[in-house]
């Protein structure tokens, strides 16, 4: 069969692709068009054949360096999450969140620097963090929008002038269903159901269903149509895992840890150490080791309507909404123990460069039982998504088109209980005689001397059960992110003979909002002294060794509970006198407004060159961005002095706005050049400028100060320290290199090798400014205490911070010096700073641009139908590197600058199609990365190597009825994370299999 069409330059394609319109070189109205290819036969190509095939065509067809996914029908998607078929694409890897595929990492440049479009469209992100705190990402989660209703999926790893900046690592759009690429008329529709069983589920269904559904309607004359898919899906899941919240590394001075008494125990008994640290050697002690069971459930509801018009010829309307939202509820238990220095009494440490303490013992000794720490958690939340846009093309002439885009899209991220997104409720059980850990293996061991008899309270049963537990805190945390854009933009092309000149201009405003606070109560004392509060019935046993399938737990202690934080929440509300509300003031109220203008222009060429075909493209972007940075906060209106060392921030009593405007400019080029050097073998360069958008708490206007910050010897000018955000940060910028060969010699089949370099400036870093904060004065240096000072002199009475700060209060007060107590001092004055006194200098952590690096790789790809046999293989092998890493023997006190996310990815996939049966099996795998260079203060956190496969199988019943079953990590792998070394566990996180029977209809 042989298909006449008119011939699009590269960049008429790339702005369809953008708009999601039929652009065409002439003056063939999208109706005209439609009706002309129904005069032409077609040979329909379905399955995963047709897919990959539609992906290649992509590929080969595209200006630069452009990978894609494509659906074989509405509905079809490869994969049942959005980034989980990303990962297959070479250079992307991914992060995942309880098992599911959430945000993509492109070639070593984590979520925050990749840039997310939905039909060409910005879209904002709303990240909220899972355990409270304040959101910070500019991230799109891929987990909040359905499969069902996406055609395609592009990655564009290379820059364009048309395309929105903010992506170094990769812009990735999204293309839905419209009414006018079908080619029936009338009424159409799908309907699919989906029966999920994941296999780690505890306490919800066992099978949770999937429902979607599909409907357009095309009039005869091609000229009106509506397309609407929606979907809705449950999933109840579990996962358990271990966890240290802390490592404490320090340098080894024969004590463990760092400590003035030798002994380093309560009874004076010295500590036996095995294979002690050399002296200077880095070490590090764990300061707890946890347990955790959490239950989870997940509700998703995505639904998009499209109405496209063509009222004439030359003009084609399309309106489109889209909404996703998905509701998340945790109930989490732990269990923990507290490594407390005082009280080991024998530590074994390993080989390693960073020492670590692989068994650890520790007794009470002469003390009573300490407490065995029990915390229930919820995760109460609500992402919601919204964007509606309006777009128009108008075929001016023959030559000319022109584009205008209007949309507006929201991200909210929001708690969906009174007492906040994530609620901590403490319990405790003073049980523990002693304890220890096993880190010798992949799994901590966690032992402990179990005694509920030392204590008069407890029952003394031998065994852990409600009676021996009581309260300690509740600690809700409200955390909220709104994140809304709206854009404009007008875009033209003019065609010529030779090619196309294209131009535009865009208007982008984006405004995020962030707001966190946290709400705590002091209860009980850690069941010392009241065990058994809870009404009966509140605690459930849990025994957590039951719940580790795939690890050695021979010997540890896992007696553990589960119970309702709103029900305990409740009865300790009452108890103890407080609402069960989070409503304290918001200790972050933070908005970053970005108003954004650009213009460019692009010259797209096609010819000959020495007989061989080539295209060129290639442009410039000018962009323009004013930032406003607003904190809303209570400003310091002064540090009072309030004895010897002793020192306290006085606030206003209002909330005052913060606001800090900047603005910064770029000329970002782009130019993309391919050649077909013989028949299918096309050889690639591409160069762009791109820039990457810092993430939201760097460009906060708020500073923070607090009473520990001060100097400990008053009066020798040591100067304080604060933290703070930056407004003023500019954008990464990467100069971007790519080459690339590719071989098409099948019309399904290719090869292909590329190089990309990525040099980047401006990359964030911490560094140590000196400079007044708030306006702040030093009450120790100013007349007042030079008076003083002279005064002691006068008088021989030695200079410390308590005697001056008591001469203060004396002369201020026309008191006796001698006439009271260093105790009745501090009881009865404070000073407070006046205009007389000088500013305070602080040590001010600040965000600044300050760093550079170089992140290059390789990129190979192959993929191949063998005949008619129905088989077909992809693969693909991503290196990922970098030229600064982090030190893991380097001192802790120092913060150091390093690439996170940088790792070699690999995939692998077998697929077989033949007559109605379809399959495919996938192996994907991403070596070990840094994923935090603070994941606490200094220390760094790895993602160990992870690999899965997944599954799937499909039969065609029937031209309309297609059955299928999915398999998601069949081997049940886990993820792991450490620090400085393997042994220093962070987290270790145990799934398991997702497995799905599901039914497809089409009328």
């Amino acid at each position: 069969m042989t298909q006449t069409t008119p011939i699009k330059s590269k960049i008429a394609a790339s702005l369809s692709l953008i708009f999601g319109t039929a652009l065409s070189s002439g003056v063939m109205s999208p109706a005209t068009a439609q009706e002309t290819e129904k005069n032409i036969e077609v040979i329909q190509v379905s399955g995963i054949r047709s897919s990959v095939q539609k992906s290649m065509g992509i590929k080969r067809d595209s200006a630069g360096v452009v990978d894609a996914i494509s659906a074989e029908d509405i509905g079809k998607f490869p994969d049942t999450n959005l980034a989980e078929s990303l990962q297959r694409i070479t250079g992307i890897s991914i992060n995942r969140n309880n098992g599911e595929g959430n945000q993509v990492t492109a070639r070593g440049f984590g979520p925050d620097y990749n840039m997310v479009t939905l039909n060409g469209r910005t879209m904002p992100g709303s990240a909220l963090p899972g355990g409270g705190g304040v959101a910070n990402s500019r991230a799109y989660d891929f987990s909040d929008l359905a499969s069902e209703s996406v055609r395609t999926v592009e990655v564009y790893k290379t820059g364009r002038a048309s395309i929105a900046t903010g992506g170094i690592g990769a812009s990735i759009n999204i293309k839905t269903a419209r009414p006018f690429d079908s080619a029936d008329n009338g009424f159409t529709a799908s309907v699919g159901a989906k029966a999920l069983h994941d296999t780690t589920n505890r306490v919800g269904d066992d099978v949770t269903p999937e429902v979607s559904g599909f409907i357009n309607y095309l009039n005869d004359d091609n000229t009106f149509g509506v397309t609407f898919t929606g979907s809705f899906q449950q999933r109840d899941s579990a996962a358990q895992g271990a966890f240290v919240n802390q490592w404490r590394v320090n340098s080894f001075d024969g004590t463990v840890p760092q400590s003035p008494d030798p002994a380093n125990s309560n009874s004076g008994e010295p500590v036996v150490l095995n294979n002690a640290p050399a002296i200077g050697q880095l070490f590090g002690i764990p300061s707890d080791l946890r347990y955790y069971m959490a239950d989870r459930e997940r509700d998703r509801t995505n639904a998009q309507l499209t109405i496209q018009f063509a009222p004439s010829d030359k003009m084609t309307a399309t309106l489109d909404y889209t909404y996703s939202r998905q509701d998340l509820f945790e109930a989490r238990a732990e269990q923990s123990i507290w490594m407390d220095d005082r009280y080991f009494a024998e530590l074994t440490f390993d080989d390693e460069a960073v020492r670590t303490p692989v068994l650890i013992t520790q007794e009470r000794r002469d003390l009573l039982p300490r407490d065995l720490g029990l915390a229930l958690q919820e995760l109460n939340q609500v992402n919601e998504n919204k964007s509606i846009g309006l777009n128009l093309e108008y075929l001016v002439n023959d030559d000319l088109t022109l584009f205008f885009d209007l949309h507006n899209s929201s991200a909210e991220g929001r708690p969906d209980a009174p007492y906040g997104t994530w609620t901590n409720l403490g319990l405790g059980a003073n049980v523990v005689k002693g304890q220890g850990v096993d880190f010798r293996g992949d799994f901590p061991i966690m032992f402990v001397d179990f005694d509920d008899a030392a204590r008069d309270n407890l029952n003394g049963n031998g065994v852990l059960d409600q009676d021996d537990v009581g309260t300690s805190i509740l600690d809700m945390n409200f955390s909220s992110q709104d994140t809304e854009i709206t854009q404009a933009r007008l875009d033209g092309s003019y065609v010529m003979d030779t090619g196309s000149i294209n131009f535009g201009i865009e208007s982008r405003s984006m405004e995020s909002t962030s707001l966190q606070s946290l709400t705590r109560h002091t209860m009980g004392n850690w069941g010392i002294e009241n065990p058994g509060e809870l009404p009966a019935g509140s605690l459930t046993p849990l025994d957590l060794v039951n719940e580790f399938d795939d690890f050695n737990t021979g010997g540890m202690f896992s007696q553990g509970f589960t119970g309702s934080v709103a029900e305990i929440g409740a009865f300790a509300a009452q108890e103890y006198g407080f609402d069960l509300v989070a409503n304290n003031p918001f200790a972050t109220n933070r908005t970053i407004e970005e108003d954004i203008t650009a213009v460019y222009f692009e010259l797209d060429l096609s010819g000959e060159l020495n007989g061989m075909e080539y295209n060129l493209l290639t442009g410039v972007r000018y962009e323009n961005t004013d930032v406003t940075s607003i904190a809303n906060i209570s400003l310091p209106s002064g540090i009072a002095w309030e004895g010897n060392n002793d020192f306290n921030v006085r606030f206003g009593s209002e909330m005052e706005d913060v606001a800090v405007k900047t603005s910064y400019d770029h000329v970002l080029p782009a130019l993309d050049f391919d050649i077909e050097i013989v028949e299918n073998m096309i050889a690639r360069f591409s160069y762009s400028k791109t820039i990457a958008r810092p993430t939201y708490e760097r460009l906060s206007a708020a500073s923070t100060v607090s009473p520990q910050s001060f100097p400990t010897l008053i009066g020798s000018g040591t100067t304080a320290t604060a933290s703070s955000g930056n407004p003023t940060l500019v954008p990464l910028e990467s100069d971007n290199l790519d080459l690339s060969f590719e071989y098409y010699f099948e019309e399904t089949s290719y090869v292909s090798i590329g190089f990309y370099d990525k040099r980047v400036k401006n990359f964030v870093g911490d560094e140590q400014v000196e400079e007044n904060v708030f306006g702040l004065r030093d009450v120790t240096n100013g007349p007042r205490a030079q008076e003083a000072l002279a005064e002691l002199e006068a008088r021989g009475i030695p200079v410390s911070d308590t005697s001056l700060f008591n001469m203060v209060a004396a002369l201020e007060n026309g008191i006796d010096y001698d006439s009271l107590t260093d105790d009745q001092f501090e009881q009865q004055f404070d000073i407070l700073p006046n205009s007389d006194d000088p500013l305070l200098t602080f040590v001010n952590a600040k965000p600044v641009n300050n760093k550079a690096a170089n992140i290059y790789g390789f990129e190979f790809a192959a993929q191949h139908f063998f005949g008619d046999s129905g088989f077909g293989v992809q693969a693909n092998y991503t290196t990922v590197t970098g030229d600064i890493g982090f030190d893991n023997e380097a001192n802790p006190l120092i913060t150091q600058f390093a690439l996170v996310g940088l790792s070699d990815t690999a995939n692998l996939v077998f697929m077989y199609e033949k007559d109605a049966l379809q399959a495919r099996i996938a192996y994907n795998w991403r070596d070990k990365f840094l994923d935090t260079t603070s994941q606490y203060i200094n220390e760094p956190g790895y993602t160990e190597a992870y690999s899965q496969i997944d599954l799937s199988i499909s039969y065609d019943v029937t031209e309309d009825l297609t059955v299928a079953f999915e398999g998601i990590n069949i081997t049940e792998e886990n993820i792991r994370r450490h620090g400085r070394t393997s042994a220093m566990l962070w987290n270790l996180d145990e799934y398991g299999a997702r497995y799905a029977l599901s039914a497809r209809y089409t009328f």
